[in-house]
């Protein structure tokens, strides 16, 4: 990609930063949360929003498929706003619009202006993966935030180094390891990212070493605890990769980047790759290429972890486009100034938002959902699947939000059907998290038990006081599993067109008379993936 040819500010030093006010910041991350405000409930209660609920009531220092940061996040949400959707949704909302308003920081950094600030944030805004996971709340909008801020204290601390920096960026770090692990990737790109351009010099300080002590003391109580439950993760992480999730091919890989980011992005953030590595004259008129290059640098790194491992999710390369925006839209404000075109930025701005708003629909739930069915099929964009079977109707970000309280309230008419002295020794075993999490959740208001669940923490939590006498079982009955019982009834079957296929018809069956000990068959039952 070939730079301006005549650049507005002297070759001869590095360009001024452009101060001004944060107004533009704030007017474009307010667009951002109020934006998710209007949707914050239309489709229901998500997967994984049931499982962090669950685990929200049982607070530790790790869980087996998640670190604990965000379910302290969620825990104290509740504790102040309950735990309606509206008020869950509330902090990932905050989350994606602090990271719109920070990749315009990061733009106005780089020496850009009010247009490639508005550029860089317009282009955030919109991305399908941000929509998507600002709309619930998960481990992932943190993650997206911590790597973002990451980045602001990198520019920072690149252009003039202090120990109070060095600690605000261990900091930052070991909070992401707090979040989520995929901050292990960020942490060996930018290590890479420094060798690889002049601020390697920066290593031989003092600095990166109280990071690194910063950094290793904020995660040692989750690796203490990883030490004491027989390092659960790690078997998460294989059994995960080994029988979960589907093999991607390169191409695949890439391309699925455009998608997540929308594609009529993509212009900025490429710019904001190759420009760094290109253009080695960057250096003496953009005060942001140090950290441009660290970040250019970190992403190429990033991306060939992913690839080489062959089953990573087109997602986990997400949070790292906040640093290309930024640097991606002073190339093109440069251009355009160069140039003294007046229409190009009218036109970029206007096919951004246009676009945005055509794709927002596959991120952000701005369609009742039939018409959303209908939408992505006159689009020719059917759901595909990054996990090994097959696809509903809806993406499985869509079909994870539907069916969970018809799932409770059948288990629930099940459970009242019992004579009384059943109902005292009965337990429901569900076959996965979304399930049992959806009986914790709504089975306070139809009066049911906890659930019980050998899926990831579930199993550690235990068999809590079933007896081995009467089950409720939820979905899940092989033929394994009816050997083990006395008798085994199917009694009911809850339908739901439009969750993924392994929910559309649920099963429920009540079982009685364990024939082995509870724990042993419980020690037998883990399923961590």
């Amino acid at each position: 990609m070939e730079a301006p040819s005549a650049p507005v500010v002297p070759t001869t030093a590095p360009a001024p930063r452009v101060r001004g006010d944060a107004s533009l910041q704030w007017i474009f991350a307010g667009s951002a949360f109020l934006l998710h405000l209007l949707f914050l409930t239309r489709y229901g209660i998500f997967r994984d929003e049931l499982y962090y609920l669950a685990c929200a009531d049982h607070m530790a220092w790790g869980y087996v498929d998640h670190p604990p940061l965000s379910i302290s996040v969620l825990w104290l949400t509740r504790a102040v706003l309950g735990d309606a959707l509206w008020a869950i949704r509330l902090p990932p909302s905050l989350a994606l619009a602090a990271v719109v308003g920070l990749t315009g920081w990061l733009a106005r950094e780089a020496g850009g202006g009010k247009g490639a600030q508005a550029l860089a944030m317009l282009a955030a805004l919109i991305a399908p993966y941000y929509l998507a996971v600002g709309h619930f709340f998960s481990m992932n909008a943190f993650d997206v935030l911590l790597w973002t801020a990451v980045f602001c204290v990198l520019s920072r601390l690149l252009r003039a180094p202090r120990l109070a920096l060095w600690f605000w960026f261990g900091a930052l770090l070991g909070l992401g390891l707090l979040n989520k692990l995929s901050m292990l990737w960020l942490i060996a790109g930018v290590g890479v990212g420094l060798l690889a351009t002049p601020q390697r010099r920066l290593l031989l300080t003092p600095g990166p070493w109280l990071a690194a002590a910063v950094t290793a003391l904020l995660y040692a109580p989750n690796l203490a605890w990883q030490v004491a439950s027989g390092w659960p993760t790690l078997e998460f992480i294989h059994n995960a990769t080994t029988q979960k999730m589907a093999s991607v091919s390169p191409i695949q890989f890439i391309l699925s980047q455009l998608l997540l980011m929308n594609p009529i992005a993509a212009p900025i953030w490429i710019a904001g790759l190759v420009w760094p590595l290109a253009s080695w004259k960057a250096d003496r008129w953009v005060g942001q290429a140090a950290v441009s290059r660290v970040a250019a640098v970190a992403y190429l790194v990033i991306l060939l972890i992913l690839v080489v491992n062959g089953k990573s999710r087109a997602e986990y390369l997400a949070p790292a486009y906040p640093a290309l925006l930024a640097t991606g839209a002073v190339w093109w404000e440069r251009l355009w100034q160069a140039r003294r075109s007046r229409w190009i930025p009218g036109v970029a701005f206007g096919a951004v938002a246009l676009l945005g708003i055509a794709a927002a629909p596959f991120g952000l739930p701005a369609l009742p959902i039939q018409l959303f069915i209908r939408y992505q099929h006159a689009l020719h964009a059917e759901p595909t699947n990054a996990e090994k079977g097959p696809i509903g109707v809806l993406p499985q970000f869509y079909a994870d939000m539907f069916g969970w309280e018809e799932l409770a309230a059948a288990a629930a008419a099940v459970y009242h059907r019992l004579p009384a002295t059943e109902q005292v020794r009965c337990a429901i075993y569900a076959s996965n998290y979304g399930e049992a999490g959806a009986v914790d959740y709504f089975g306070r208001r139809y009066g049911l038990p906890r659930a019980i669940c050998s899926h990831n923490n579930y199993w550690l939590w235990g068999p809590r006081n079933w007896d081995g006498q009467t089950l409720i079982v939820v979905n899940t009955m092989s033929a394994k599993a009816r050997r083990e019982f006395g008798t085994v009834e199917r009694v009911a079957t809850v339908p739901n067109a439009l969750s993924m296929p392994f929910e559309v018809d649920v099963p429920i069956y009540v079982v009685h008379r364990l024939k082995q000990p509870v724990a042993l068959v419980w020690a037998d039952a883990k399923n961590y993936r």
